[in-house]
């Protein structure tokens, strides 16, 4: 069984080529967007690297979401959303240079909100300032940022600690507490979070006049079902090398009905949101959807639709589908690449306002799908890729056998 992952040199190779292309497409929008010009530079990096951190923080949400319910069928391939899960730490730096540069640089092109001049004008920014505010905003993020980072990192060395325990019934349940108490802790903080507050200061505070309560639901789902097609092609990946001697097709049948099933979900709250907006019809919610449903972003809102939902529930319907290597891989890059389609729809109508082909944005974003080859493929190298002492370990190789 091979159980020691190493990276090989043509996977290397892919993550630097991709790391590259970004960089070039940041050089190249560096020159290319400047003075008036810049808000599409600054728009397209809020997007892709708030996005790809959802993303890989919906691993660390997997691993304790799963851990919570007692739910052994992934054990088998644990170390998998563990080490992707260990690119928030590095994303996050990321994300924290980037909105702090827009805040206090007094970017007002993509947060209204930062102009004080704009706010002792404006009666709903006026309203609003109590937490729209540059204080709020770092301290909020900062916050956010210091605690994902603190639960992944426990977590991830947790499961490496536990790899030279001995095996015995009460080691076993020492080991379930620990982690039903951090993942609890954790859980708590996803949900104030990603569940609440950080979407409507990091995205919707584009849209400053603008609310949903929906919102960060919307958000959630989109990077959860994601993360879950994240998770899926390394799955994939690794299995095609002759690694996870565990999983099985059975493994890979329950992460494409996750995909499948939070597609839908994502779906619910999209029709959701829109309806109720829609079917109230008052002009301070509507004025979101106006350039989205109305204007000339209107190809682009349907096209996610089309990609996010009709894609996924045609494709994910059939048994076999889901157990099919070729037919996981494409479907899991088609959901990846919807919903950053629906990031690029949610950040870039408010602040670079014209629909333009996003070579800009799709440039940055290979840029960091390059790095999060680089890092997780690094991780898996640290330590074995199957958690040998876990006392679900069992339930994992028997799964629906």
């Amino acid at each position: 069984m091979k159980d020691q992952f190493v990276v090989p040199a043509r996977l290397k190779k892919t993550s630097f080529v991709l790391m590259g292309v970004g960089l070039l497409t940041l050089l190249i929008g560096l020159i290319a967007f400047h003075g008036e010009n810049a808000t599409r530079f600054w728009a397209g990096l809020l997007q892709n690297s708030s996005f790809f951190l959802l993303i890989t923080l919906a691993s660390t949400f997997f691993i304790a979401a799963t851990t919570l319910a007692h739910g052994g069928w992934q054990i088998g391939f644990r170390r998998v959303p563990e080490a992707i899960s260990m690119a928030v730490p590095v994303l996050s730096a990321i994300l924290f240079v980037v909105v702090m540069i827009l805040v206090f640089g007094g970017r007002d092109d993509i947060y209204h909100w930062v102009n004080a001049h704009h706010v002792a004008e404006d009666k709903i920014l006026t309203w609003k300032s109590a937490f729209l505010n540059k204080g709020f905003f770092t301290v909020a993020t900062i916050l956010t940022l210091g605690l994902w980072i603190f639960f992944t990192l426990k977590l991830r060395k947790m499961s490496i600690e536990e790899d030279g325990w001995d095996l015995r019934p009460e080691t076993g349940r020492k080991l379930l507490w620990r982690n039903t108490v951090v993942c609890g802790g954790f859980l708590v903080v996803f949900t104030l979070s990603v569940g609440s507050t950080t979407p409507w200061i990091w995205l919707m505070s584009i849209d400053a006049h603008w609310f949903s309560t929906m919102y960060s639901w919307y958000t959630f789902a989109s990077t959860w079902v994601s993360g879950l097609a994240l998770i899926a092609l390394f799955v994939v990946y690794l299995k095609k090398h002759g690694y996870l001697s565990y999983v099985t097709e059975e493994h890979l049948h329950d992460l494409g009905k996750f995909m499948f099933a939070f597609s839908i979900f994502w779906t619910y709250l999209w029709f959701s949101q829109y309806m109720l907006i829609w079917y109230a019809n008052m002009p301070e919610e509507t004025e979101y959807f106006q350039p989205r449903v109305w204007g000339q972003w209107r190809p682009i809102f349907f096209l996610n639709l089309l990609i996010n939902f009709v894609t996924p529930l045609l494709f994910l319907m059939k048994r076999d589908t889901k157990r099919n290597y070729t037919a996981i891989v494409f479907i899991a890059i088609v959901i990846i690449f919807g919903h950053w389609l629906d990031f690029w729809q949610m950040v870039s109508p408010g602040t670079v306002k014209t629909l333009v082909f996003p070579w800009y944005e799709f440039g940055l974003g290979l840029g960091f799908v390059g790095l999060i080859i680089f890092l997780v493929s690094n991780q898996l190298t640290k330590a074995a890729l199957v958690p040998k002492n876990h006392p679900y370990l069992k339930e994992s190789i028997v799964h629906h056998t």
